[in-house]
């Protein structure tokens, strides 16, 4: 549920006076939200995808486990990775949370009543 006017304007001026009270404790909060967190995720699986490789290249002339080792740490990384840049908030987007479940349902219910809706046509067309 979004703020009201009323509400922004109290939340920017609390942020205002947190930002002019400790300027380190702010910017340590800043960083510690969901987005920062998938962020470094995604970072974490590129390095691991990095490593991966460096294994698969070792494994060519030490033995053929190393590079299928290898191979195996690089697919689950890459799959960490898309998953991750996926579920990460976009900029200006609020973080999916207790308070947006009801609205992710919401589209779903409409996705399912126009599939119900195009099921039922065609049932009635190829009826006639």
């Amino acid at each position: 549920m979004p703020l009201s006017e009323h509400e922004q304007r109290m939340l920017e001026q609390m942020e205002r006076a947190l930002y002019a009270e400790d300027p380190k404790f702010a910017t340590a909060l800043e960083g510690s939200g969901l987005r920062t967190y998938t962020r470094r995720r995604v970072y974490q699986a590129v390095a691991g995808f990095l490593v991966g490789i460096a294994l698969l290249m070792i494994g060519i002339g030490q033995g053929i486990w190393i590079s299928v080792v290898g191979f195996l740490i690089m697919l689950g990384c890459a799959v960490l990775a898309v998953t991750g840049w996926r579920k990460a908030p976009r900029r200006g987007e609020q973080p999916a949370g207790a308070g947006a479940r009801p609205a992710a349902r919401a589209p779903k219910r409409s996705m399912m009543n126009r599939i119900e809706q195009r099921w039922q046509r065609r049932r009635d067309e190829g009826g006639r």
